[in-house]
């Protein structure tokens, strides 16, 4: 039977505040163990939280980048559920009235674009970490006692809740891909997964293809890594598929991704829902927003990667997918956008940004700051293809020199005397000489078989060292043999 997914994704975003959501501890990542911790992130007795307020416009920004409603009024919530990475025994969340509400997300597919419904993102505390010692890989089951670090128990995250709109690993791994472009332009976490600041769970069920109802569901927990996610996500739709077939039923549990065997595995059994007792936080007082804060907040967001990546296709003349590439990362955006100002040519320089330099800077692991050349100079190099200084075969030459050294390509095609040939004349005679060597490659064309017009551009390049223009070398040959 031909099955179809249904994936929702929870998404946990640290954010990079400078002290935690209650108290005054820093958020720090690699810190000595339980150096950044207090009274209060520790839950003694007798301490009071205070709401971070930057964590709250943090807050307040993910809903309004996500085109949620902002509840104007809201409140935390206790979650009584035994965590031992907190030793208070419960998480201050929130429950029903959650910060930002029904929004969404639009993500390009190959299909089109398709709009992936956001439930919630609420504001709540993180967890600590516990390192599992011995066993295999570190792992819980196989360990042979656990050590707690609470430096990131308190730290103030965002849980984003998408509806179940998801129907492949693929349109998970778009999602995913946007929604960190979408914080990372906002400013908000630094999102770096290696160290947690981003981190995934994907509930997973699949269905007979045309029906309405859902399977049932299993949750991949705590996967760091977009392509991890995209793996146990097609890993575990496989699973759950061939479990049906052979008339099996699918269990609802919570599940983890094993890297090492490309496998799902059980971690625990879950019931319909647990019962996590919430009630509101007596500690905390409701957060209310004014209309003129969520207003200002508004006001103050940047350029979004949808809205740029629009904007560049009709400024800047480029396709989709090239726009969507550069607007993929705003320091790339940026950096693009400084260049434009330069050349004529929006496109070719998007094409070399996106070819020759991205492969460099990927082969010797480079990021945009370590570039020995500005903007300004890779313009030149644009320029000094379109007004047929060189061609480009030479302009990969060049490159190389540019990029080593961060030399001026105008500098690099004197010295290197690499002025493309574009004198009819000689380029003629150089032809004429071609034609006259190789007379049996000739007569070949004259009897129907084009392909070897390469053949004979490419004797023409090598007679002109390479300078000559290789428009008008077509030109000109295709002009002699057709004659």
């Amino acid at each position: 039977m031909e099955y179809e997914p249904v994936i929702g994704l929870e998404v946990h975003c640290e954010l990079k505040t400078a002290t935690k959501l209650f108290c005054g501890c820093s958020t720090i990542f690699g810190s000595d163990s339980n150096t950044q911790v207090c009274p209060v992130c520790l839950g003694l007795p007798g301490t009071l939280p205070v709401m971070n307020e930057k964590a709250v416009e943090y807050a307040v920004k993910i809903g309004l980048a996500l085109n949620c409603t902002i509840a104007k009024y809201s409140k935390m919530d206790r979650k009584n559920y035994y965590y031992p990475d907190l030793p208070k025994a419960y998480q201050v969340s929130q429950y029903d009235k959650p910060l930002n509400y029904a929004g969404y997300l639009d993500i390009i597919t190959k299909e089109g674009t398709k709009r992936i419904g956001v439930t919630r993102a609420h504001l709540e505390e993180d967890a600590g970490k516990l390192i599992h010692q011995g066993g295999k890989a570190g792992r819980l089951e196989s360990s042979d006692y656990s050590l707690a670090d609470y430096n990131r128990g308190g730290i103030p995250l965002v849980e984003i809740v998408s509806e179940p709109d998801i129907r492949s690993a693929d349109e998970a791994h778009a999602y995913l891909t946007a929604l960190r472009n979408i914080l990372l332009y906002i400013g908000v976490s630094d999102c770096n997964m290696e160290e947690g600041s981003l981190r995934c769970d994907a509930n997973v069920s699949v269905r007979p293809k045309g029906t309405e109802k859902f399977g049932t569901r299993t949750e991949i927990k705590n996967m760091n890594s977009f392509k991890f996610a995209k793996q146990a996500i097609e890993y575990e739709i496989k699973r759950q598929s061939a479990l049906l077939d052979k008339g099996e039923r699918v269990v609802q549990e919570s599940r983890l991704w094993d890297v090492n065997e490309s496998k799902t595995k059980t971690m625990r059994s879950k019931e319909e829902a647990h019962d996590y007792r919430y009630f509101p936080e007596p500690d905390l007082v409701p957060i209310i927003l004014s209309e003129d804060y969520v207003n200002s907040i508004k006001k103050n967001l940047p350029e979004l990667p949808a809205a740029k990546r629009t904007r560049f296709v009709s400024q800047y003349g480029l396709t989709e997918y090239d726009a969507g590439v550069l607007t993929s990362d705003q320091e790339l955006a940026d950096w693009y956008e400084e260049g434009a100002k330069h050349t004529k040519n929006p496109k070719g320089l998007s094409n070399w940004m996106m070819g020759d330099m991205a492969a460099r800077m990927k082969e010797e692991e480079k990021e945009l700051k370590d570039l020995k050349f500005e903007q300004k100079k890779l313009c030149e190099l644009v320029d000094l293809i379109d007004k047929g200084t060189i061609n480009s075969k030479q302009a990969k030459e060049v490159f190389i020199e540019l990029f080593d050294t961060g030399k001026s390509p105008e500098a690099i095609v004197k010295d290197k005397g690499m002025v493309q040939v574009s004198d009819p004349a000689v380029i003629e005679k150089a032809v004429e000489k071609v034609l006259g060597e190789n007379a049996n490659v000739v007569a070949d064309y004259k009897g129907g078989k084009q392909g070897v017009l390469g053949f004979l551009v490419g004797k023409v390049m090598q007679a002109t060292q390479g300078k000559a223009n290789p428009k008008l070398v077509n030109e000109i040959l295709k002009k002699k043999l057709d004659s």
